[in-house]
């Protein structure tokens, strides 16, 4: 066997390998928590305090979500591109349809929306510079302030989203952890370029 017909054949073994990992369970819970989106978006519609804990119950599902496939596909030796690829959008989906709505339906108000700003900016732009450094075959892992940022943002938009079946105070709970989670998302987000900027002269070097 030449090398070039070991090399198609590894290919091909690694291709067959991402198919059968498609529909593995940390996959799964990774679709279910894109599907969790319009979910959240949708129960906004519904009147009452009841779609308070609606969204709040989807969200939080889907967050812990976010911690079981990573986790599983570690144990269970089942990591993939596919995986790779979808779990930081299912975050970013889950993140800014929920701001957007906390946003439009004045949960989120006055110098808050500023926070959901920035977390939103940072969130687009550093995608647009992942997409970058990969087209550039640079990778660049994930800190721990960063897993940090997202435990941070998950858990100010669970508390707003349930924030006014509750009443005032606790919406302005939220918002303080909202500007807290702004306030590590621009961190996260400085230290992410400062890293892509460094492995970028490295390469030029």
């Amino acid at each position: 066997m030449t090398a070039t017909d070991a090399s198609l054949k590894e290919k091909a073994r690694q291709k067959a390998r991402e198919r059968s990992l498609a529909m593995s369970l940390p996959n799964l819970l990774t679709y279910g928590r894109i599907l969790a989106v319009p979910a959240v978006v949708g129960s906004f519609f519904i009147e009452g305090n009841l779609v308070h804990w609606i969204a709040f119950t989807l969200f939080v599902t889907a967050s812990v979500t976010d911690f079981f496939d990573g986790y599983l596909a570690r144990a269970w030796s089942q990591q993939s591109a596919l995986g790779r690829m979808l779990d930081p959008i299912a975050d970013k989906l889950l993140i800014a349809g929920s701001l957007l709505c906390l946003c439009t339906f004045g949960i989120i108000t006055s110098w808050s929306v500023w926070a959901a700003v920035i977390i939103l900016f940072r969130e687009i732009a550093v995608s647009g510079l992942r997409e970058f450094l990969a087209s550039l075959q640079v990778s660049v892992p994930v800190s721990n302030l960063a897993k940090i940022k997202t435990a941070v943002q998950m858990t100010a938009l669970a508390v707003l989203l349930i924030a006014p079946a509750l009443g005032p105070s606790v919406v302005n709970v939220g918002l303080v952890l909202l500007w807290i989670a702004a306030l590590v998302t621009l961190i996260t987000g400085y230290d992410y370029f400062r890293a892509g900027l460094r492995h970028l002269l490295e390469d030029e070097a």
